[in-house]
This record gives C-alpha cells, structure tokens and sequence, in this order.
C-alpha cells in the first residue's frame, strides 16, 4: 500500500475524530424521528443542517453533497434515509414512537457519513472529491438508488460508489469486505388465482382458489431445490398469504407476494420461469386460472475487486479487524450504482458488542450501540481511500 494513501486516511481518521461526538447524537435524532421511502423530507432537512457545504437536492427528497475539488470523477459514498413500517420495541431513550423505525442502521449509516463528510471538508485538500450520496427510498420500490443512477448521480459521473452497512452476524470490531457477488439480486412477484365462489358445504360446485394457491406456495418451495443449481444461492420466499373472509365460503380469488433471489443471472432467470409454470400448471389442475406479476428488482451486487483487495489493507490503520467472508441473499439497491462506476459495500459487525441486544436486520428490537456509528464512519474512511488508491488517484 502506497504511503501517500496511508497518510491521507490518517489524516481523515484524525479529522474524523473530532466529529464523532456530534455524529453519535445526530444517530439519537435521526433514530427518534424516521421517515418511511417517498417520505423522508424531515429527514434530509436533518441531515442538510449537519452537513459542512451546500446539499443538491436529488430523487425528490435524496442530497448530494461534494466536497473536495471541483473538478474530476467524485468517489460516492452512499448512506440511506429511510425507516421501515415497522413499531419500535428497544425501550431506548431516543426510540421511535407509532409504527416507522430504523430497523436497519440507516441512521447509523446517515449519522456517519455527515461525520466523515465533515472531516473531509475539515482537511481543506483531497486527492478526489467525496461526494455524500444520502439516497431517499432503498426499503421500498420504486427505488431509490436506481432513480439516482439514472439522473443526478449520473450527472456526476463517479469513479466510485462505495458504503458501509451494519450487520448483527459479523463479530464486533469488524468488517466483512469481500471481492464479487456479496448480495443477491431480488424479484418480487404477486400471485393471483382466480376459482369459481361457492358454498363451502358444495365445493364440487365451485373450484377453489385457497387451495391452489396453497398447493403452489409448496410446489415452489419444493421444485426451487429442484430446478435450481444448488451451487448457485438461489431462494424463494412467501411473505403474504391472502383469501376469503369468511370459513365456510369458497371466495373467488385468492393472492400471495413472494420474493425470488439468486446470485447469479442464470438462476435469477430460473427462478422466475419456475413461478410462471408452477403458478399456471396448478392452478390448471384445480380448475383456475393462475396469473403472475413481475416487479423487476435490484441486480446482485458486484463488489470491485481492486477496491477490496486495498480497502482490506487499511482496515487495521482504522482499528478494524478483517470478518470471516460474507456473502448472503439479502439485497440492496444499491447495486443498482454498478450501473455507473464500480462499487464497494463493506458490512460492519455488531455480533458481540458491549450491550448489544442480538437480533437480526429489521427486528423491532434491534438497537446497534452507539459505538457502531464510529466503524461505520471509519469504515467508510477506509474505502475513500482505498478507492482513491485503487483507481490510480494518488
């Protein structure tokens, strides 16, 4: 590793120090006032008053914030704005109250970024311009990341789009930060099957939608370990399960949402031709009609071998340790930013923090310490320089 590289995250680290304090009480009000996809003006107004330069406002209620030399390809760093529908039970003095919570360290990510956003104006040079991505609806489609992509962070043509995500599972003072295919690409899918009403002491003179639909949801289950290359991740769940309204009635239609997920193109596309033909073939056997809704979703995120293999170099000058590889089904948007330059997203570990409540991503409890948001910022600091390192910027 170059040293110019070396001193240059040594003297954003430093900087970053100095800002760590107000970033972990910025983390207490995002955390008590979340904001749901589509929804997050509050939010940015939050963020917009912590930040060091002037934000450009992008996707509606997205901010990009530059900072550094005005001219060249920017390295982008992204955190995300939005809360889920999701009612808050970790008792903290800054919880969130009705039915919107941070359930997935987007405060922690926001909170962090001002910091190192800060710090980075604060040194008065930069080999590159950071660019503060802080991106409006990545919990919920239409998505975020992928409007940005298509507009102003386009216009800003980075030569890098990096970020830091908490997660419950890695071990506490690292960070899994691994070359290739880390997260999966992700679909979902409405199903709809449409019978014939009836009485339910008649069945014979109806045909019944609750029990093709039923069928389907095990036939998927069941054909997706066999129709799909078990050496490619590939998964398929049903998270609702709707019909009728009353017991002794055959309504006439009956739905389910499922989520398809795959690492790879090949099984992505399997996975979507398994629904149609397992959706249209039961329910031709029940006597209904099966129909299939695809909402398109973010590719499999891609991470820049060149960026990890120096980010992973630096982590120990951050006071972080390498995780054990990590690669999983979860999905983000924002793989939707390979679409512009290459990308790096590093996971931050809490498993085993001081007082940390283990719980997984989007649980009503789960609370990351306040020490998170400072890995998080350090982490984000290493892949800045890393990036800047890698791509020949020094």
């Amino acid at each position: 590793m170059a040293g110019s590289t070396e001193e240059l995250l040594t003297r954003l680290l430093a900087a970053l120090e100095h800002e760590l304090g107000g970033a972990v009480e910025l983390r207490r009000r995002l955390h008590a006032a979340p904001e749901l996809a589509h929804e997050e003006w509050r939010t940015a107004e939050i963020v917009r008053e912590q930040l060091p330069v002037q934000a450009q406002s992008a996707a509606v209620t997205g901010l990009l914030a530059r900072v550094g030399p005005a001219q060249g390809a920017p390295i982008a760093i992204r955190a995300e704005l939005d809360g889920l529908p999701i009612a808050e039970r970790t008792d903290a003095p800054f919880s969130a109250t009705g039915e919107t919570m941070h359930a997935c360290g987007h405060d922690v990510h926001m909170a962090a970024l001002v910091a190192l956003t800060r710090a980075a104006a604060a040194l008065g040079e930069l080999p590159v311009a950071l660019l503060a991505v802080f991106q409006p609806s990545e919990e919920a489609y239409p998505s975020g990341a992928r409007e940005l992509a298509s507009a102003e962070l386009a216009s800003a043509a980075p030569a890098a789009v990096l970020a830091a995500h908490i997660h419950p599972e890695l071990p506490w003072g690292s960070v899994a930060l691994d070359a290739g295919t880390v997260n999966a690409a992700s679909d979902s899918v409405e199903i709809t099957v449409e019978g014939q009403a009836s009485h339910g002491a008649y069945p014979h003179l109806g045909r019944d939608p609750i029990l093709a639909i039923a069928q389907i949801v095990v036939t998927l289950h069941a054909q997706a370990g066999r129709r799909v290359d078990p050496l490619g991740p590939a998964l398929i769940n049903i998270g609702v399960l709707e019909g009728g309204r009353k017991e002794n009635v055959i309504p006439e239609r009956a739905r389910a949402r499922a989520s398809l997920r795959a690492h790879r193109p090949q099984e992505r596309t399997a996975l979507r031709e398994l629904v149609e033909e397992v959706v249209r073939g039961v329910a031709d056997a029940h006597g209904c009609r099966g129909t299939v809704e695809l909402i398109a979703g973010e590719p499999a995120l891609e991470n820049d071998p060149r960026i990890v293999a120096c980010g992973r170099e630096l982590l120990a000058q951050a006071g972080l340790g390498i995780a054990p590889a990590w690669r999983s089904c979860g999905s983000d948007d924002f793989a939707f930013f390979g679409e512009l330059a290459p990308l790096a997203m590093g996971f931050v570990g809490l498993d085993g923090a001081p007082g940390f409540l283990s719980r997984p991503l989007h649980h009503p409890e789960l609370l990351p310490p306040e020490q998170a948001v400072v890995h998080v910022a350090r982490t984000q600091a290493v892949l800045y320089a890393a990036a800047v390192e890698a791509l020949g910027h020094r």
